[in-house]
């Protein structure tokens, strides 16, 4: 069996990123009409790896500047405050906060919880850190 890690580089950055202590980023969550709304705010230079996401959903930022980082590791693309990037499923991002930011993603779900949308909108990761709404477990709050 191939570990993942070994096959694609932002998996391997994200395994490299688990060796460090992890930040909690502010994270607010807004239910309506059958959207779900998430944003977080990043400070400057924090670098999040996202979980890879099962449907289309529109990722913007509201404030700042982000670089999403690319297989290579490098800012492939720069987005400023007022992007709107449509993505597909399938979709995992590293993204590093160029900028103090705030971005949000916009999900399509009936779903009326976050656990309830995370089952829905997210591929489980059994390594990663963070429970439903970017939350640490108390035990790795730095």
């Amino acid at each position: 069996m191939t570990d993942l890690a070994t096959v694609d580089p932002i998996a391997a950055l994200q395994a490299a990123m688990l060796q460090l202590p992890q930040f909690e980023p502010q994270t607010e969550h807004l239910f309506h009409g059958g959207l779900y709304c998430r944003t977080v705010a990043r400070p400057k230079d924090c670098l999040i790896v996202g979980k890879r996401h099962r449907k289309a959903h529109l990722y913007i930022v509201l404030k700042g500047r982000v670089g999403l980082v690319n297989h290579a590791g490098e800012v492939a693309q720069e987005y400023p405050a007022g992007s709107v990037i449509a993505c597909e499923p399938g979709t995992k991002r590293a993204v590093i906060a160029l900028e103090d930011s705030v971005c949000m993603t916009v999900h399509a779900t009936k779903a009326k919880t976050v656990e309830g949308a995370e089952a829905i909108l997210v591929e489980p990761e059994p390594d990663s850190p963070f429970l439903p709404g970017n939350r640490l477990p108390l035990k790795e709050l730095t």
